[in-house]
């Protein structure tokens, strides 16, 4: 399910080649891959599988990506220390190990971190969450 979302992240993240900027041509992404992948993977490792049948959503606008995973923080994750450097916690550790063995999963607790620097690099807004209890909403913004 992973690797086919990211074949269908790849179609939808359409590359434009400049060639008149610059002596050599440039690409751009209007997101940078990483940047989804970490924010899916994260919101498929991290929902609640209990007591709901709600998928992990992607939706994608002229403007935006939002991804919304159901359930909101774990353990001693809130919404006010949601995203903080440091705080980690594994609502399926038996999900979390499969990732891992897949190639899914290279660093714990750096996905939120990546996908921030990765949006910066490309020139994108920084990634905006919104956290409750019953849900987590990402929201990448295209290049400017």
């Amino acid at each position: 399910m992973l690797r086919r979302t990211t074949e269908k992240i790849k179609a939808h993240n359409r590359r434009a080649v400049d060639v008149t900027s610059s002596d050599t041509h440039a690409i751009h992404e209007p997101y940078p891959l990483v940047a989804i992948q970490q924010i899916v993977y994260n919101a498929v490792l991290h929902r609640t599988y209990e007591n709901t049948n709600a998928p992990v959503r992607i939706l994608w606008y002229n403007d935006r990506i939002e991804i919304t995973s159901p359930g909101g923080p774990y353990g001693s994750i809130t919404p006010e220390n949601f995203g903080e450097p440091g705080r980690v916690e594994y609502r399926n550790p038996n999900l979390l190990v499969t990732m891992k063995t897949f190639g899914f999963v290279q660093s714990f607790g750096r996905g939120i971190a990546i996908t921030r620097e990765e949006m910066e690099r490309n020139g994108n807004p920084a990634p905006e969450f919104i956290v409750d209890q019953n849900i987590v909403l990402c929201v990448l913004r295209t290049r400017k």
